[in-house]
């Protein structure tokens, strides 16, 4: 009975879908816009501006934070300025909104 079931299984082998992964993976640069520290690593991810780097243009993607800025894995605490958005966007908004 075992080997009936070994059997069974070995024929319902599921196979990988086929044209469901990106086809356009390269090298991309992310770029820390905190501490200017840059990350070359094979994305996908659409880019709208590139950098030169070594005498080779990559893709660039600027992040706000990433591991090497974040207060949880350098243990320094560091303020990051959102004041300067929020007022931004309650000035854009403050008409539409009913008081």
């Amino acid at each position: 009975m075992h080997s009936e079931n070994k059997k069974n299984r070995n024929t319902n082998i599921r196979k990988m879908k086929k044209d469901i992964h990106p086809s356009n993976y390269r090298d991309v640069v992310f770029k820390d816009m905190s501490n200017d520290q840059i990350t070359i690593v094979k994305s996908a991810a659409p880019a709208k501006e590139t950098i030169e780097i070594e005498g080779k243009e990559y893709p660039l993607i600027k992040i706000e934070i990433s591991s090497s800025s974040h207060p949880f894995y350098t243990g320094k605490m560091k303020f990051v300025d959102s004041a300067g958005r929020v007022d931004k966007f309650n000035q854009r908004y403050k008409s539409k909104v009913k008081k």
